[in-house]
């Protein structure tokens, strides 16, 4: 579909262009995020290019992508912006956005470089390195520092660190439909299955799965396990293979296809418990308003365990919620838990409240997209 060039002098009648770079390293979580602030964007009537060096996941988690079927938005090949042929063919963007310390193509930065030096009254664009979500005290200290590009084609021209975050001094969060339901007060009541509770299960391979499962079934309670596509479908069906564990007999097992990020969303907004993992979800999950447990991307040295603290300590947790997201990340054993089996039995009292009062904390503050418009129209 046509996407009309934008310009370096657009006006809230003439949309800002984004170039938006995304480097799938592992686990899809690069690219449902930067999915997410591209169609973010784009519904806020801006023009987006996406350039990713692996743009299968799209196909399920945003499905017409790839065809062009997605107004605002256009998928565009990784190898195609270092290529001097396909630049040419393309207006020069108002913001480019480095996902998560990929670095843009040099002959993209070097082609549009040598435009914005010969073109009189031509903006070069104001360029921003997208950095990973944290709750660490450094996020609030080096949110919008620039740097100064000092050598290639580019010297002189300046890029801005930009850190998404959970404080008002940080980037803030990218909202979704149900987030934007709660902020106006239309949030549809999900359908209820007769006494029986619903959990979603999107993980890694936590070494306190077995316990996690056994605790669930010990207060008798019906419970529905929906576990997401891939890894922890893997991790589940090798659990349940083993000899040495047993099902509880309450607890019925489902495994999800492969789903959209709207279709993900839902799962959340309809489960008791979500269990999740990565940064994408975890935001997910607050804005889905039910208790949850996160497993950070796990880190060598346990690096992890100061990104966790710092998440906990933010979500106002109480030692409780702690001891489970604990000994979920492995840094103690489920044994050591005292109340592991209760505190998921009883996930709907103060468990429930402390994320509900996080979540109405975020929406009293800008989000992502908005913050990132008034970045560039600060700095253009």
């Amino acid at each position: 579909m046509p996407h009309p060039p934008a310009s370096p002098n657009a006006t809230p009648d003439r949309p800002l262009l984004w170039d938006i770079f995304c480097h799938v390293v592992d686990n899809f979580g690069d690219v449902g995020m930067l999915w997410r602030l591209s169609a973010a964007l784009a519904a806020r009537g801006q023009q987006v290019r996406l350039w990713i060096d692996d743009a299968s996941a799209l196909t399920w988690m945003a499905p017409g992508a790839l065809a062009g079927e997605w107004p605002g938005v256009r998928v565009m090949p990784w190898a195609d912006a270092d290529q001097a042929s396909a630049c040419s063919a393309l207006p020069c963007a108002d913001a480019w956005i480095e996902g998560f310390g990929c670095e843009i193509p040099p002959g993209f930065v070097a082609h549009f470089a040598q435009r914005v030096s010969a073109q009189a009254g031509l903006a070069q664009p104001v360029w921003i390195n997208l950095e990973y979500l944290s709750a660490e005290a450094y996020v609030d200290r080096n949110h919008r520092l620039p740097s100064p590009v000092l050598s290639g084609p580019a010297r002189g021209w300046t890029k801005y660190f930009y850190y998404p975050g959970f404080t008002a001094g940080s980037g803030g969060l990218i909202r979704n439909a149900v987030a934007d339901a709660v902020d106006r007060n239309t949030r549809p009541t999900p359908a209820a299955t007769e006494g029986v509770r619903r959990i979603s299960l999107f993980c890694y391979e936590p070494e306190a799965l077995p316990d996690l499962l056994t605790s669930l079934g010990q207060d008798g309670r019906p419970s529905q396990l929906l576990v997401a596509h891939g890894r922890a479908t893997q991790a589940v069906r090798r659990l349940l293979e083993s000899a040495s564990f047993e099902l509880p007999g309450n607890l019925q097992v489902e495994y999800l296809p492969t789903l959209s990020q709207t279709q993900f969303d839902a799962v959340l907004d309809r489960c008791d418990l979500n269990l999740v993992r990565g940064e994408d979800s975890l935001v997910q999950a607050i804005w889905a308003g039910k208790p949850f447990i996160w497993q950070a991307y796990p880190q060598t040295d346990a690096v992890h365990r100061a990104k966790l603290d710092a998440f906990l300590d933010w979500l106002q947790a109480d030692s409780a919620v702690r001891d489970l997201h604990r000994a979920w990340n492995g840094f103690c054993q489920p044994a050591e838990v005292a109340h592991w089996a209760q505190t998921l039995a009883d996930s709907d009292g103060r468990w429930a409240s402390q994320v509900i009062d996080a979540r109405q904390r975020l929406l009293l503050q800008d989000d992502l997209p908005t913050q990132l418009l008034k970045l560039v129209d600060e700095n253009r």
